[in-house]
């Protein structure tokens, strides 16, 4: 009874937001720790690579995007100055 199988942990990727387990580099995307490691890009098709590329930067913008609770628009200057 004391061997037994423990779940993996996994982590989101900085530059992609796809899960990953730590300390290992993105197969995704080739990048760890804000470093390009493997140039995945290099490898594809110009379609497949477009379509990364697209997918890759509309990630991005979604975890910049600051949101309030929710997943409402993030707020103004405005609603900001009537807080």
């Amino acid at each position: 009874m004391h061997i037994f199988i423990k779940p993996a942990v996994l982590t989101n990727c900085k530059k992609c937001g796809k899960p990953v387990m730590p300390h290992t580099i993105c197969r995704y995307c080739g990048y760890y720790k804000d470093r390009e490691f493997i140039d995945v890009l290099g490898k594809l098709s110009k379609k497949e690579k477009k379509l990364r590329e697209r997918e890759m930067k509309t990630a991005q913008k979604e975890q910049k995007t600051p949101t309030r609770a929710g997943g409402q628009k993030p707020l103004t200057m405005e609603e900001l100055s009537k807080k």
